[in-house]
């Protein structure tokens, strides 16, 4: 009896010790929200110390000006010039190009991995073409782009189109082919259509991979969208970083590169969003 009494007493502390360690849910949220503000707490401190050196002139500022000249130009651009020439016009069209293009690379790219994941007679068939192709600077095609489209939108469209498209392509069919083969076993053995097996097996199982070639290919856009406005065009971010170099305006220059900077982060923290909700079941280190 009281070896029984004695047991419910120390089984008290016992559970009170479990319940404060926590679950492995809390423990991956907290260690969510220290890898948040190490992602924030970074940038600034950059920041801060190249604001530093700015001040104390230990770097040039004629060629690295400190951030608050930088953030002085940036509110200047945004807000006390006119629309044309303003920065949010500039973001707007360049992102507007940026969207088209991704959307035209990415669907024929998406469709033909697939295929080329589930049907190896396709995969023998296009693999040489895409390995010749596919290390061929598409800067490098980009004279023959403006002579095949002109010098308007649609070549800046090609251009990205193309960059993207050999991105989620690659990934897609690497995606796909690597999908456990029991898994296409059970479609076929259900007698699953071919449409049934592309949107309920091959898609969801490449899911991870597709999300890697979605990012690669964005970032492919935002440099190949840059370098066709550098060369043709009177408008966007690369044609304000390309005509601050031509009349040696350096913060400019430099409010270009942190727009593009700020893009590529915030469409990043898209994809992990629209990652998280489609892949609920993946585990994340």
């Amino acid at each position: 009896m009281n070896t029984l009494a004695s047991s419910k007493i120390n089984a008290k502390p016992l559970r009170h010790v479990v319940q404060c360690a926590g679950t492995p849910r809390s423990s991956a949220a907290y260690k969510r929200n220290n890898e948040r503000l190490i992602a924030i707490f970074t940038p600034i401190a950059l920041l801060l110390f190249w604001e530093a050196l700015g001040q104390l002139k230990a770097i040039d500022v004629r060629f690295f000006p400190p951030p608050s000249a930088i953030a002085g130009t940036f509110y200047e651009l945004a807000v006390h010039t006119e629309w044309k020439k303003s920065l949010p016009y500039q973001v707007l069209t360049s992102l507007s190009r940026a969207c088209i293009g991704f959307v035209l690379g990415a669907l024929p790219g998406l469709a033909l991995g697939v295929v080329m994941g589930l049907v190896p007679m396709v995969r023998a068939a296009v693999q040489p073409i895409v390995g010749a192709i596919f290390p061929i600077p598409k800067v490098a095609i980009l004279p023959l782009i403006m002579l095949i489209f002109g010098i308007g939108e649609g070549s800046k469209w090609a251009i990205i189109a193309i960059g993207v498209f050999f991105q989620v392509l690659i990934a897609t069919s690497t995606g796909v082919a690597n999908i456990d083969r029991i898994y296409l076993d059970v479609g076929r053995n259900f007698r699953a259509s071919r449409a049934a097996v592309c949107f309920t097996i091959a898609l969801p199982g490449a899911l991870p991979t597709i999300f890697a070639g979605l990012r690669l290919g964005w970032g492919i856009a935002l440099l190949l969208l840059v370098t066709a406005e550098m060369v043709s065009s009177d408008s966007g971010i690369g044609y304000l970083i390309w005509r601050a170099w031509q009349t040696l305006a350096i913060e400019d220059m430099y409010v270009g590169l942190v727009t593009i900077a700020a893009l590529g982060t915030l469409s990043f923290w898209l994809f992990d969003a629209a990652e998280r909700r489609m892949l609920p079941w993946k585990q994340r280190s």
